[in-house]
């Protein structure tokens, strides 16, 4: 059940299990995955880079989350992916489904099954009640880092973004009803142009929003999809290329989702 995934500068993809806790490590696609790592306690979740180098992975996914606002089992480790040794970092958070890292190195992290957004100061200073918004799943900053884009799960399903300058200040982007109330937007990327790129786990849909309301469908059948990265570099899993993991435990590239720019989320990207 595959939960995070990221690439790094070279093209290897990393990717996270929520089940056995594990990190795994592809060279490049279609070549088996190889374990690295796996997190102290409950299942790993999200995936996101420092501004050294070092992979950060979220984890105490496990069944606390339902109540992760109250007991706060959300905790982020340190990986460094040449020696593959794996420290715990911080704690106390509501959880890290979601996880993304600005170029100053604050960590604002997500739960989907609680309110709160977690924010974690360069020096490992937690603020796990930084910022509120129901289900919110997956993070990813724009551009210049002024704005944190999330999925909204099962409450009030959709795409929003918050304003990393005061959190109070959340704009939505989409809201889906109809047949689409129960499609659970899961860990989303943007492109190169900060458009959202959605996977719809229960849907079955990788959807790029290309306005307000409005989006646009770049592969369907695709169910339990729970997360999107583009890749990096110029081999392996390279730029431009969208990337789709789940909790069947596949990697899927969207070759409709191309975009010649966009890059998976690094800080200052």
């Amino acid at each position: 059940a595959l939960e995070g995934l990221t690439v790094d500068a070279a093209g290897h993809a990393y990717a996270t299990d929520l089940i056995s806790g594990q990190v795994f490590r592809f060279d490049q696609p279609g070549a088996p995955g190889r374990a690295i790592a796996r997190v102290p306690s409950g299942g790993a979740g999200a995936l996101a880079w420092a501004p050294d180098g070092t992979l950060l992975v979220g984890y105490g996914a496990d069944p606390r989350v339902v109540l992760g606002d109250a007991v706060r089992p959300g905790a982020i480790a340190r990986l460094d992916t040449r020696t593959n040794v794996l420290r715990p970092w911080v704690g106390g958070l509501s959880a890290a489904d979601g996880m993304d890292v600005a170029a100053n190195g604050t960590v604002y992290t997500t739960n989907d099954f609680g309110n709160l957004i977690g924010r974690v100061a360069p020096n490992g200073a937690v603020n796990a009640q930084w910022g509120s918004l129901p289900s919110a799943n997956g993070a990813v900053l724009g551009r210049g880092d002024g704005w944190l884009y999330v999925s909204r799960t099962f409450t009030n399903p959709g795409v929003s973004r918050i304003s990393t300058a005061n959190p109070r200040v959340v704009q939505s982007l989409l809201t889906l009803g109809g047949a689409d109330t129960l499609a659970a937007p899961d860990g989303l990327t943007l492109d190169s142009r900060d458009r959202p790129v959605v996977p719809f786990n229960a849907g079955g849909q990788i959807v790029r929003i290309t306005a307000p309301g409005s989006y646009c469908v770049l592969a369907q059948g695709l169910r339990l999809s729970s997360v999107l990265s583009y890749g990096r570099g110029d081999r392996g899993f390279s730029a431009g290329r969208l990337y789709r993991a789940g909790f069947d435990g596949r990697i899927y590239e969207i070759p409709g989702g191309f975009d010649a720019g966009a890059v998976a989320a690094f800080p200052g990207r």
